[in-house]
């Protein structure tokens, strides 16, 4: 965040004056909008300088700071974008693989990518055709809800099988 300029730090000879309220005072001289703001018990705070004469704002330069990190702050938040995982088992009923699908659901709704994983342990392990097919019925699922994309095929790893979605 650059700095902002208040009071006699401004070096413009003429501003144009907003007040505190949001009305425009006209363009005054430096030293009369200073005082303008001193009487007031409020600083002047140069809001731009892209424009000719500066604007500035009677205002108190704390709370102005503050208002100006708050907006920073909403900027920087990023909504979606990131990814989630839903874990599946090997032996899901059904109504859980619904339950998980309308969650992925909500997930790309809101922008993020969906990963599933499919966790295999033990002797589940030997079943791979078995526990291909639960994800691929969770992707059934899941397109009923949301038309999706698949951003990663289903890939077999040590623990299970994982693959990424998002919607189209």
């Amino acid at each position: 965040m650059n700095k902002v300029l208040i009071n006699n730090f401004i070096r413009a000879k003429e501003v144009r004056v907003i007040s505190e309220t949001g009305e425009q005072l006209g363009i005054m001289g430096i030293f009369q909008a200073i005082d303008l703001a001193k009487s007031r018990g409020l600083d002047l705070i140069q809001v731009t300088e892209k424009v000719e004469p500066p604007v500035c704002r009677i205002a108190n330069y704390g709370k102005y700071l503050y208002s100006l990190q708050k907006k920073e702050k909403k900027i920087k938040q990023p909504k979606g974008g990131g990814l989630k995982e839903i874990r599946l088992t090997f032996n899901i009923s059904p109504h859980d693989m619904e339950i998980r699908a309308k969650q992925a659901e909500k997930f790309m709704k809101e922008g993020d990518k969906v990963k599933i994983s499919l966790v295999l342990r033990g002797r589940e392990k030997a079943m791979g055709d078995f526990a291909r097919q639960k994800v691929v019925s969770f992707l059934e699922t899941t397109d009923k809800l949301i038309p999706i994309k698949v951003e990663r095929d289903i890939k077999r790893e040590p623990r299970g099988f994982t693959m990424i979605i998002s919607k189209k």
